[in-house]
């Protein structure tokens, strides 16, 4: 018997050690993934970071970061506005696929569906956390949400593990924040309403109330005042969960430094998506003024502070070996975009778009091309890339990063590219601004004719509508300013054949109709 229960014994304890070393090897294994982060920008355009030619703003966080790894030339948004190209990122499909990917109220119901793959559902079945903090702008609930209540379906429903956000933008009401569903300090006893139809009854507005405002309204911008400047919507109670814009940035920041601690021994994705250079632009009291240019420029070196002081938390918890971090923004910049807050009197020799032509809104090419670089510390070399890519493109190639087989058939696998292995990037893609599509292709640009305002004359931007094809060799005229379309027929019908190839010349042809 002392021989069976010896034997017995030993087995047992081989088979515990074996089990032992296996958790080890799988603990091992998943340390072993990459940790990815995908930081955001908000109207941020191609010109306004050192790295790609500013010399009016000092951006050194990002600047580090973009010279650090690969730095494309030609990294594009799918579209010149938000809640398309935040559509088209986390799913991996063009925008105007989603006749819902507009610019969406901060009422409007969630426009990614729950059966949906998305880029955090697709890494969370490969064993990642995932989680995103700062602006989701992809609509919320169903239709009529009960802001004092859980709040579904919204990024939890769409792959995130965690969320903690703010709904719509920093000039849309609810001025609140959202934590996995739940507004942030809500008072039961103080209910939100919401409405952008109509206001509460004896509510101020920045078009009643103007000697309430500590920012002046523009355009656009003169309902509910919320901290002294007023919003896009009407709001009512949750007077305890409202933020203060000034410490929105660092709101976010604590919370995305809180994140990285909280799941450090596991692979984790992390969305950060920053609300700057977004209006209304609120910079904290340490920088204001650090720019010279007024609450845009300050916004945007407070933007590279935070981006600084992350990559500091990412070092410290000693992950930054093993984090891909994606840097971009969701379309181009504007100046003037609904407030007065000295953005055109201090502007001077800063050119937001650099040598692009257009901006936000717009199908000029300063409206969708915009910063977008990788960064991998002792991964990805130092270099610069002129090949064409997409935000698109995230899906598929984290996808192969990853060792997943899923993939979408607008996002191309480029994980070569991105880790500066390969310059073979995009052939073609569409882009688009507030309803319309044009196309590129090699060196080649053309957008369609549009009946409509050549100028957004409210923020001072060129739309790109004209009542002929406009055609130009991006590689001899980055400036968009010579026509060839007249010039070079054989070329511009190979790119209006390429294009309805993939738009469809049906949906093009109706598109156009719409529009006029």
């Amino acid at each position: 018997m002392r021989k069976f229960y010896y034997y017995l014994t030993t087995c047992i304890l081989l088979f515990t050690s074996c089990k032992e070393e296996q958790k080890t090897v799988e603990t091992s294994e998943e340390r072993a993934k990459p940790n990815i982060v995908i930081i955001y920008a908000d109207d941020l355009g191609y010109g306004e970071l050192g790295a790609y030619g500013a010399t009016e703003l000092k951006t050194p966080n990002l600047d580090k970061l973009a010279n650090g790894g690969m730095r494309f030339t030609n990294g594009y948004a799918s579209s010149a506005t938000c809640t398309p190209s935040r559509y088209a990122l986390l799913t991996g499909v063009y925008p105007w696929r989603n006749k819902s990917a507009k610019i969406l109220p901060g009422t409007a119901p969630l426009i990614i569906a729950t059966a949906q793959t998305t880029i955090p559902k697709m890494l969370k079945k490969q064993g990642y956390h995932t989680g995103i903090v700062g602006k989701w702008h992809l609509g919320l609930g169903t239709g009529n949400v009960n802001w004092n209540e859980r709040i579904s379906p919204g990024p939890n429903e769409v792959g995130f593990d965690y969320s903690h956000i703010l709904a719509a933008t920093q000039d849309r009401v609810p001025t609140v924040y959202i934590e996995d569903g739940h507004v942030v300090n809500l008072d039961p006893n103080d209910p939100i309403e919401v409405n952008y139809q109509e206001n509460f009854e004896g509510e101020p507005t920045g078009l009643e109330n103007p000697e309430l405002l500590k920012m002046k309204w523009h355009h656009g911008h003169n309902n509910s005042i919320v901290n002294g400047i007023p919003r896009i919507g009407f709001m009512k109670g949750g007077e305890a969960a409202k933020w203060v814009d000034e410490d929105m940035a660092d709101y976010f920041l604590a919370d995305a430094q809180d994140y990285v601690k909280k799941h450090k021994d596991e692979p984790f994705f992390l969305y950060y998506a920053l609300q700057q250079p977004h209006v209304p632009r609120t910079p904290h009291t340490r920088f204001v003024g650090s720019s010279g240019m007024g609450p845009r420029g300050d916004v945007i070196v407070e933007a590279d502070w935070m981006v600084g002081e992350f990559i500091k938390t990412l070092e410290a918890e000693g992950l930054l070996e093993n984090t891909l971090i994606v840097f971009s923004s969701d379309n181009g910049p504007v100046v003037n975009d609904g407030y007065y807050d000295d953005s055109e009197e201090k502007l001077g020799n800063h050119k937001p778009a650099g040598a692009l032509r257009g901006g936000k809104y717009s199908l000029f090419e300063a409206g969708t091309r915009v910063p977008f670089f990788t960064y991998w510390k002792g991964k990805i070399s130092p270099g610069v890339s002129d090949a064409m890519v997409s935000q698109l493109d995230l899906f598929s190639s984290l996808a192969a990063l990853v060792e997943s087989s899923e993939s979408t058939e607008d996002s191309m696998e480029l994980l070569d590219l991105f880790l500066g292995k390969s310059n073979d990037g995009r052939a073609e893609m569409i882009i688009e601004a507030t309803s319309r599509t044009a196309f590129r292709k090699g060196d080649w640009a053309m957008i369609p004719p549009y009946e409509g305002p050549a100028m957004n004359k409210q923020v001072n931007i060129e739309l790109a509508n004209s009542d002929e094809y406009l055609l130009y060799n991006l590689k001899e005229d980055i400036g968009q300013k010579i026509n060839l379309a007249k010039s070079n027929p054989e070329k511009l019908q190979e790119m209006i054949t390429a294009y309805e190839a993939i738009r469809g010349k049906e949906n093009t042809e109706i598109q156009q109709l719409e529009l006029k």
